[in-house]
């Protein structure tokens, strides 16, 4: 038997079926860190960059925060590691009241092991109306590693 392992490229996985939300536009982003080589815009269109990464390493906070109240209903997340093994958490969260309080989305864990587990896809069906604050916690190494936050791609329809 001949076999040969394919991977899957980070372009292969935007889903082009649904009316993204223009997040450059529609919010002020504020991070912990970001390395200049990797901003936050890379996220939202990935054929202008790699995506967002921490200029630093340990748990890092994307927030969102929207010019008027808006109503979502999928979040689309991309997150790659191809460098270190690494188990990683990232904590979603919303706000109606911008950003007073926030209600918990998803608490996801994810393992990356190169080269097979290289690439986690989120896709979430919700419906947050009244989406003011949306709040994306990382912390890239659950085992205390120097590691750097990333993501590849966020999404919002």
């Amino acid at each position: 038997m001949r076999k040969r392992i394919i991977t899957q490229g980070i372009e292969d996985v935007i889903p082009p079926d649904e009316n993204w939300l223009d997040l450059k536009t529609l919010a002020v982003a504020e991070l912990t860190s970001e390395d200049p080589s990797h901003p936050i815009e890379s996220a939202f269109k990935p054929t202008e960059g790699l995506g967002w990464r921490a200029s630093e390493s340990g748990q890092q906070t994307v927030r969102l925060l929207f010019d008027r109240p808006l109503r979502v209903r999928r979040i689309f997340l991309v997150f790659r590691e191809e460098e270190k093994e690494r188990t990683h958490e990232f904590v979603l969260r919303w706000s109606s009241d911008g950003g007073q309080s926030y209600r918990e989305i998803v608490r996801q864990q994810y393992n990356f092991s190169s080269p097979h587990n290289t690439l986690e896809v989120e896709d979430y069906a919700v419906d947050l109306v009244g989406l003011t604050a949306l709040e994306l916690s990382i912390i890239p190494d659950m085992s205390g590693g120097l590691a750097h936050a990333s993501v590849a791609q966020l999404y919002l329809a």
